[in-house]
């Protein structure tokens, strides 16, 4: 990971929290997250005063453990004293110069300070907020996609198309019985990646 990349997203964070501080509360999005369905029903029907809900590599099946690996590309957070956090994220920049704003992330959940914060934290399950890492197999209950798990450019146009090509046959087959028995096509791009020296940033 170029140092060019992680200046990038931690340049991001800052625009996030300054959103905050102006009193927004919004939904991020990697631009490498498919929307398949509307995410709001999912996130508003939890419950209203949940400060961050996060999307996860991968799920254990508890959606207010601290042991679920946090993802950034796609998260809830409702401006309010308690999100602070990102305030405290932001500062821990210059003491973390080779880690990427997500790891950061992940090492202050494990440290505690989520819970030194008293933040209300939900990390979505993958059934419905899926990701390379840990796939839906759910067509009818998918919500969002991520090409994550990747590490070159090339992977993240590959796979991408793929899964938008099983949702268009998905949806085609949809009146049938015949989408019980659907999957999605193997991430081969995703796979070769990780063989690949040139990476992504």
């Amino acid at each position: 990971m170029s140092q060019d990349f992680i200046n990038i997203m931690w340049r991001r964070t800052l625009f996030l929290k300054e959103m905050l501080e102006r009193g927004y509360s919004f939904i991020f999005t990697d631009i490498d997250v498919m929307w398949l369905r509307n995410p709001f029903p999912r996130l508003i029907s939890f419950n209203e005063s949940i400060d961050l809900q996060i999307s996860t590599d991968s799920f254990n099946g508890d959606q207010l453990s601290e042991a679920n690996p946090i993802n950034t590309g796609f998260y809830m957070v409702r401006s309010n004293n308690r999100t602070i956090l990102f305030e405290k994220w932001y500062a821990q920049k210059n003491y973390s110069t080779k880690l990427k704003a997500q790891d950061v992330l992940n090492g202050m959940m494990k440290e505690g300070v989520f819970r030194q914060l008293g933040l209300s934290v939900r990390f979505l399950d993958t059934r419905y907020f899926s990701g390379f890492c840990e796939v839906s197999r759910d067509f009818n209950a998918v919500t969002t996609v991520h090409a994550n798990c990747k590490r070159t450019i090339g992977a993240k146009v590959v796979d991408p198309t793929a899964v938008v090509h099983d949702w268009k046959r998905f949806k085609s087959l949809s009146n049938s019985n015949s989408t019980s028995t659907l999957k999605w096509t193997n991430h081969v791009a995703c796979n070769r990646s990780w063989k690949c020296k040139v990476t992504l940033g």
